[in-house]
Parts: C-alpha cells; structure tokens; sequence
C-alpha cells in the first residue's frame, strides 16, 4: 500500500477525505472561536478564557490531525454474492 510509506509533507499535499474536510472546517472554527475570545477587549471570568484557551488547543489538534487523513486510490471491490438455488 502506498500511503504507509509517504513522509509529512506528502500526506499534507495529498487530497484529503470529505469526512476530515468537515472536521477540519470545524477545528479551524474551534480556533477561531477561542481566539476571539482570547482577544476580546473586556475582562471576561477565569473559567470562560481558560476555556477559551481548551477550544485553540482542540481545534488545532483535530485540524492537524484531519489534514494528514489520506484518500486510498484503492477502492474496496465488494463481489456479490453469489444466489443459491
């Protein structure tokens, strides 16, 4: 197979499944979410930037971490089976 042996760089660039699209496109909110509340110009309590600070740290992580998903050129070859008569 392939995709086992690509380095960092190659699994970037390589296209990526719709599924991890969808989770990457929500990590990058994640961030932004967190960022904004972060940057916000009133004193906000300890516990929403603390948790403003967990929302960059997720929404990095699976935004990393869904970039590297790698679509298989092989697609499963499902055979039908065969009618017992």
């Amino acid at each position: 197979m392939k995709n086992n042996q690509m380095n960092i760089i190659d699994r970037v660039q390589a296209p990526t499944p719709k599924w991890f699209k969808v989770l990457r496109t929500i990590g990058i909110t994640l961030v932004s979410i967190g960022g904004a509340v972060l940057a916000s110009p009133v004193a906000l309590p300890a516990g929403i930037v603390s948790v403003a600070g967990y929302l960059i740290l997720g929404g990095s992580i699976v935004t990393a971490v869904s970039q590297t998903g790698v679509k298989t050129e092989e697609e499963p070859k499902i055979e039908p089976e065969e009618k017992v008569e």
